[in-house]
């Protein structure tokens, strides 16, 4: 039996959901997890309430931020040569502009 585990709000999460994912759904949904400072299971929740994501900076979401910049260097070299943008990389070169935006327009004001 799994053990009760308590929100921030003080409600009990008793209840699991599951769902099946493919290697490049999950890698993707634990990627913007990641950049957007929270857990994967905490994510979901609040995409799946339609509720608004937002980032908080810190140094775990820098650091993300900037390993993502990393790996998405090579992709952007390689698309300067060839000319052409898989759709999986285009979704996280949006995701993470979006995220350095909001970060940008926090520390603006």
């Amino acid at each position: 039996m799994s053990r009760k585990v308590m929100d921030a709000q003080g409600r009990w999460r008793s209840k699991t959901v599951s769902l099946r994912m493919s290697p490049a759904e999950n890698a993707l949904l634990s990627y913007y997890a990641k950049l957007s400072g929270m857990t994967k299971q905490d994510y979901m929740i609040a995409r799946l309430l339609q509720k608004e994501i937002v980032v908080q900076g810190n140094p775990r979401v820098y650091k993300a931020l900037r390993h993502q910049l990393e790996a998405l260097l090579p992709e952007l070299r390689r698309i300067k040569s060839a000319g052409q943008v898989e759709p999986e990389w285009m979704d996280r070169l949006e995701f993470t502009l979006k995220i350095m935006e909001g970060l940008h327009e926090q520390y603006d004001a």
